[in-house]
């Protein structure tokens, strides 16, 4: 997407009948019946940026709605912004990895501001955001753009040269990413030249990156002109599958150098609002390597983990720090101290061991167990698992909520190998 695709051509004057006042609308780039709740009950008037298809689930329950296909960009595409302008608009909330670039485009129009589209860019290009890291100097692995497979096997062989690997060692893997895809949708880890050969022209241009060995953690950062106002460190147990809130105690304990890495990425990507997901790796020597960073709601229910812990709607403060209007008395009186979590909340995202599912079981110890809340799991009606995208595809949830973090990552170490489906 270009920025003068959204030419900023038509005023509020020229939009609206003489006299008319025009509400001050947020914008939700995407659709989440979270985000629409959180808008309604902070009694800000909103309209949603939705996929077609949603057109009339939003005339149902009158949410004023426009439609529109994020995938495609057209000569027509400034009409978006001449539609949410007209409407009252005046600021975009990016729900989904598709909706970043939109909402910078939007955002760069509504305050005349032309380089939020450019910030925009670097939360979206993999191989961009991992050069503007390290111009900054914060630290990030070995990493290259690929263009072709002969690019992933120069690359896989040089890493392991450097590594000082000789015939008959086993290689280390690199990681290849596309570099625009959410999450790890498209991830591969090759530690075998063979393994090159399944790459397709469709996966190509993508990153490859060199592997960390440390312990991989998230942090969910709601920042408001340039400030942290609140900092949520999440654990993964194991990514894609688990993890929780707030941290072990031992991790926990480096919430001051996490805060420092936090403030140097948020200046050197001049990020100003909303809500940023960066992923680190914490080194056995305490140092800190940057993984990427989002600019968009969490997987993994992060968001449900920490009003579960905290007790707030991050939904809620999403919105309240993308808004530049938001008050600073408003935001005092929404955010907790950091060291005010009532617990730890965890889930597990399960996954199937098996590849046609016959029956769906629950053991009782589990149902049973203090720390157990609520589980989504389901039994789907064909009985074939589908193909896992990323770490997408999840076949139900399990939520639980204690006050030992020792016991939460037990719980979900061992309920991560369960059969659950048979």
């Amino acid at each position: 997407m270009e920025l003068d695709q959204l030419e900023m051509n038509q005023t509020l004057e020229e939009s609206q009948p003489e006299g008319k006042t025009i509400p001050y609308l947020t914008a939700l780039i995407g659709w989440s019946l979270p985000a629409i709740e959180a808008c309604d009950k902070l009694k800000r008037p909103f309209v949603v940026v939705g996929p077609p298809d949603f057109k009339d689930y939003a005339e149902k329950h009158n949410i004023t709605f426009v439609g529109w296909e994020f995938d495609r960009l057209n000569e027509g595409s400034d009409k978006l912004y001449k539609q949410l302008k007209a409407l009252g608009a005046e600021v975009a909330v990016p729900l989904y990895e598709e909706c970043v670039e939109w909402a910078g485009a939007l955002n760069a129009r509504f305050r005349q501001e032309p380089r939020l589209f450019n910030r925009s860019l670097l939360l979206r290009d993999k191989g961009m955001m991992k050069r503007k890291a390290q111009i900054a100097g914060i630290k990030v692995g070995v990493f290259e753009e690929a263009r072709d497979k002969d690019d992933v096997k120069r690359f896989l062989k040089r890493v392991n040269e450097a590594l000082l690997k000789v015939d008959g060692d086993k290689y280390d893997p690199i990681h290849c990413k596309p570099l625009d895809k959410a999450g790890s949708v498209g991830h591969r880890a090759i530690d075998n030249p063979a393994d090159i050969e399944a790459l397709t022209d469709n996966d190509f241009p993508l990153l490859m990156e060199s592997h960390l060995d440390g312990q991989e953690f998230s942090c969910e950062v709601f920042v408001h002109k340039g400030q942290i106002q609140f900092l949520n460190i999440t654990e993964y147990v194991k990514l894609g599958y688990s993890n929780f809130v707030p941290p072990s105690p031992t991790l926990e304990s480096k919430r001051p150098v996490i805060r420092q890495a936090i403030e140097q990425l948020i200046e050197a990507f001049e990020i100003e609002n909303g809500v940023i997901h960066p992923e680190y790796f914490i080194m056995p020597d305490g140092t800190l390597h940057f993984g990427e960073v989002a600019a968009r709601v969490p997987g993994g229910h992060i968001f449900d983990l920490i009003e579960r812990a905290y007790g707030f709607s991050a939904y809620e403060a999403q919105i309240l720090c993308s808004d530049p209007n938001t008050t600073e008395e408003e935001l005092r009186k929404f955010f907790p101290a950091e060291d005010e979590a009532n617990g730890y909340a965890g889930c597990l995202m399960v996954h199937p061991h098996v590849t046609y599912i016959e029956e769906l079981t629950i053991p009782d110890e589990l149902e049973e167990h203090p720390f157990f809340e609520k589980h989504d799991m389901f039994t789907p009606p064909q009985g074939k698992v589908a193909e896992r995208v990323g770490f997408g595809n999840h076949y139900g949830t399990i939520f639980f909520f204690g006050d030992d973090s020792a016991e939460m990552r037990r719980l979900l170490e061992y309920y991560e190998k369960y059969d659950f489906y048979l």
